[in-house]
């Protein structure tokens, strides 16, 4: 059981897979960050059967914001030292986040970043893997940091870089947010493959479509704010 590490688990109504999702994790690591943001369905009930530390936002705020306050929590820790960012849909693999922090511990690194691209995308709509194709593009190209996949929430990064990330966009802009402190600071950072898996519950949480559509306005907006 790793006991350095901390888990920051934004959810939104995601009671159908939550409990088993956070079991998972917990069978591997003792820290679990769940950051309720405003969830309207059972969420919160399935948080508090399992191990995992509850905050709550009494709205939503969006994925950033809660991102944000997980991190701050997590930060008066005893003990933490390395902070992995973790979907609540099942999506993400413990074993991929396992790789990563080893390659953190054992290289001359801030921030492990996941990429589908260079692992899979498993079930993947061709719209959507397009769309991310092209945020990507924007975002490299006005961060300056080039990675193959700069909207995967799975990421590990050390205490240093966690103190310093504070992140300001509230909505899947974020992701674009933390590319570009990532290449505004001194920091060092790596890109390894995972995998992410659609599965039909992720799927039918919104319309895949329109989703994708918003990461992509959300990262053109964050350019118009900077």
């Amino acid at each position: 059981m790793q006991t350095e590490v901390a888990f920051i688990i934004p959810v939104y109504n995601e009671g159908p897979v939550l409990k088993t999702v956070l079991n998972t994790v917990l069978n591997n690591f003792s820290t679990v960050v769940c950051i309720d943001d405003g969830s309207r369905d059972n969420s919160v009930a399935e948080i508090m059967k399992t191990g995992a530390l509850l905050v709550r936002h009494p709205i939503n705020m969006g994925q950033g914001a809660a991102l944000q306050t997980g991190i701050d929590f997590a930060l008066q820790i005893p003990g933490i030292k390395y902070f992995v960012t973790f979907d609540a849909d099942g999506q993400h693999s413990i074993k991929d986040v396992v790789k990563m922090i080893e390659i953190l511990k054992n290289n001359k690194v801030d921030i492990v970043v996941g990429s589908r691209f260079l692992g899979e995308a498993v079930n993947i709509t061709l719209v959507k893997k397009l769309v991310l194709k092209l945020a990507i593009q924007f975002t490299n190209l006005f961060s300056g940091v080039r990675l193959t996949d700069a909207h995967n929430g799975l990421r590990v990064f050390n205490r240093k870089f966690a103190e310093k990330i504070d992140i300001n966009m509230p909505g899947m802009a974020h992701a674009s947010e933390i590319v570009d402190k990532m290449g505004r600071g001194d920091w060092k950072y790596m890109e390894t493959a995972v995998t992410i898996s659609y599965t039909d519950y992720s799927r039918s949480k919104g319309q895949p479509l329109l989703n994708s559509v918003n990461i992509l306005m959300d990262v053109l907006l964050s350019r118009t704010r900077r």
